[in-house]
């Protein structure tokens, strides 16, 4: 069978009206249309409220790396598309970040869901000038904030194939960018059936992060915060 685009999506929509069906049958149950549960639902995961969230500011500390993870990070998506805890991903990229003697703060980026800015806007926000991309799905890039948005220094896009240990040298690697030294790129395990396998899960978490933006909001301080 070839996989292509219109396969993907149609397989795409398949899975969310079946993930729409499931939560429809407890109301159907008690006597309820099935159609009634969905009346006026666009949505996979119910919007996430940030009320109160601190608007993330400007950094001045020439040792601060940013870390800008997505709309879903921890709280709609809780593991990578490899089924890495995103707690655990996040310990291992400030670790690596510390360990070069360096400090990190975690931002949540609510305007876009693209990792490439994510990162990019991580990194303009961040004293150094440098930042990570983190989306909840694990994908990742390490940015530089005089760069173009595809420009980056360097980027991961297999997640399923990341273990922890990637993660830390991510952290590690973008601390020597900030500090000027010489940097050796990550390795980056490849596999061409990743995205034949991976493919719709990757899809319906992108939909869920993508879903979650707030535009108003831009980037909040994450740290600690839920």
């Amino acid at each position: 069978m070839e996989v292509n685009e219109q396969l993907i999506r149609t397989i795409t929509q398949a899975v969310v009206e079946q993930l729409h069906r499931n939560d429809a049958q407890p109301q159907a149950a008690t006597g309820r249309a099935a159609s009634s549960a969905l009346a006026g639902r666009t949505r996979i995961r119910p919007k996430h409220s940030y009320e109160g969230a601190v608007r993330a500011v400007q950094g001045t500390d020439p040792k601060e790396i940013v870390i800008g993870v997505g709309a879903a990070f921890q709280t709609e998506i809780k593991k990578t598309l490899g089924g890495l805890p995103l707690d655990e991903v996040l310990r291992n990229v400030k670790a690596g970040i510390e360990e070069e003697g360096m400090v990190s703060r975690v931002v949540k980026v609510l305007d876009t869901s693209d990792v490439g800015f994510m990162a990019l806007q991580a990194a303009k926000l961040s004293g150094s000038g440098f930042g990570i991309g983190i989306q909840s799905k694990g994908t990742t890039v390490i940015h530089q904030k005089d760069l173009y948005p595809l420009s980056n220094l360097e980027l991961f896009p297999q997640a399923p194939l990341m273990t922890l240990d990637t993660y830390r040298r991510i952290g590690k690697n973008a601390a020597k960018y900030a500090k000027g030294e010489k940097v050796t790129p990550i390795e980056s395990t490849n596999d061409p059936m990743v995205r034949a396998k991976f493919q719709v899960k990757a899809a319906l978490m992108h939909i869920m992060e993508t879903e979650q933006l707030d535009p108003d909001k831009g980037m909040i301080e994450w740290e600690g915060v839920r």
